[in-house]
This record gives C-alpha cells, structure tokens and sequence, in this order.
C-alpha cells in the first residue's frame, strides 16, 4: 500500500529553492524596478490616446516581455564576463566564477528566456510591430555585453538599451513609434549612462590593467564624474522636455523637480577619492527616482 507523501516532502528541495534564488540574484531582478516603471508610464500614456483600447494582454504582455528581455541580457552578460569577473575582487564571487551556477545552465537559462522574449510578443497580436522587432530588440539587448571591448561609450548601450523599454510599450499598447515615448526614452538614456557610469568607477584599475574600455578607465575617476554630471543634468533637461511636450501638470512638474534635487544629491554621495557610496548612489536612489517619476505621473494623469 502506498502513502501520500508529507506536507513536507511535497515541498522543494533545499537544492531547488538555492538554484532559484541564485538565478534571482544573477538577473539582479530587484533591478526590475531601473526600467520598468518607465515602460509602464509609457503605457499610461499611450492608453491615454483618444481612441486607444485598453486591454488587460498588452499590460501581461509587456511585464512578461520585460521580464523575459532582461533575464535573458543579465545572463548573457555574465556567461560573457564570466572570465573577467573570476579576475576582478569585486566580482570575484558572482555566481559563475564562485561555482554557485554552472556556466552551461547559464547558458540554458540564456536560450530559454530568449526564447521565451521572442514567443511572449504574440500576445500582442494582431498588432504587427512587436513580432517584427522581436529579435532585432534582443540581438541589440545582447550585444552590449561585449561593448566594453571596443568601446569607452559602453555605459550608453546599456543606457540605449534600457531607453527602449517604454518606446517598446508604447508599440505595445498602440503598434506605432511616437515622440512621446522617445522622449521618455532620452530621460533613461542620459540617467542610465550617468548612474553606469558612476558605477563603473569601482573598476577603473581593473579595467586599464584588462585593456577594457570604459569612462573612468579613459579619463579618471575625477573625469568620469563630471562626465556623469553633464549625462545627469541632460537627465534633467530631458525631463522637463518630456513634461511639457506630453502636456502632463504640476503633480509631474514636482516630482520632476523632486527628481532634479536627488540626481544632484547622488553626485554628492560619490567623491574621486571615496566611493564607498556608490551602491547607495546605484540602488537606492535610483530606486526612488524611477518609482517616483511613474507614481507622479500616474497620479497626474488620474486627477486630470
């Protein structure tokens, strides 16, 4: 006679349960948050377009494509430099070279979430665009993982990268481009490149001494930070481009101006000679400026 297994028994392996959290942590998924916020503001927009149907498969859609496209560009990026990080202290114990994830599950993981991309945009249908730009979108996602060989202007295909998410939920949600969201898109882009670049500055040594390329491996720490600077006070002009092209109100106006004062702060928290803030400047701040700028927005449009 055969018994039911325990409550206990059912429940996944301690193997199981290490292997999701350690994918969780390669994908950096708590990074969602840098560009998602901005894909749905886009969306609100667009869905605020006269003669624009609402419907609940473009909002899965685009949460689903978004999460499938960058799982797959974070895992690309570490099978790619898996090699570098196992040479660099500072990343030393990412999950490759510390033998938490094999390289070919990675790989795996890679192929299965691309796929997964590129088959999620028919949900969409019958809109066209999204299919059509499908693999285009993902090749260019990819290929930043290999800019820092040939480039120091890598921190901006990052920041291209991550400015198409709400130009993609906009031909999501109304299957054509717009300057709205391109708009938004330059927001991201100079904010991204300024943040990576700053970043980036923990691995300027490492960098020169690999002959990869980067801002502050070109230019120094101290250059690098003033080139952030600019990228941030271009983020601000950007922003205030954006707020009265899309004809948004005070609320956003605030929270724009709110924005303008803690991109600022974080180039207060991070000096040519201490960079012991710079995940503080990375995350937390950043966190709040993306979060932020949607939640102005959607309460902008809400009390229009």
């Amino acid at each position: 006679m055969t018994t039911a297994p325990s409550p206990i028994e059912s429940l996944p392996s301690p193997n199981l349960l290490a292997r999701i959290k350690h994918v969780l942590e390669l994908i950096r998924f708590s990074h969602t948050i840098f560009a998602l916020p901005f894909a749905l503001l886009a969306a609100v927009l667009a869905w605020q377009r006269e003669g624009t149907e609402f419907r609940w498969q473009d909002l899965v859609g685009i949460l689903v494509c978004m999460v499938f496209a960058r799982s797959a560009a974070m895992a690309f990026n570490r099978v790619a430099d898996h090699k570098f990080d196992g040479d660099n202290p500072r990343t030393e114990k990412r999950h490759i070279p510390a033998g938490l994830l094999p390289i070919g599950f990675v790989k795996a993981f890679t192929i299965v979430c691309s796929l997964a991309f590129i088959v999620s945009t028919l949900i969409f249908l019958p809109k066209q665009l999204p299919i059509i730009l499908s693999v285009p979108v993902l090749l260019f996602l990819l290929g930043y993982s290999y800019a820092k060989r040939f480039t120091q202007w890598c921190h901006y295909w990052l920041s291209l990268a991550l400015m198409l998410s709400p130009i993609a939920a906009w031909i999501a949600v109304r299957d054509e481009i717009a300057v709205e969201p391109a708009l938004l898109g330059a927001v991201i882009f100079f904010w991204v490149g300024g943040f990576d670049i700053i970043y980036a500055c923990q691995d300027a040594d490492f960098d020169r001494e690999r002959r990869l390329h980067s801002v502050p491996a070109r230019w120094g720490i101290r250059g690098a930070l003033r080139i952030a600077l600019v990228s941030h006070l271009l983020t601000i002009a950007a922003l205030f481009v954006f707020w009265h092209f899309a004809g948004l109100g005070y609320v956003f106006l605030a929270g724009v101006i709110a924005v303008s004062l803690l991109l600022i702060y974080e180039h207060t928290l991070v000096r040519p000679d201490d960079l012991t803030r710079v995940n503080i400047a990375f995350f937390n701040v950043n966190a709040v400026v993306s979060i932020g700028l949607f939640a102005v927005g959607g309460l902008d449009l809400w009390l229009r």
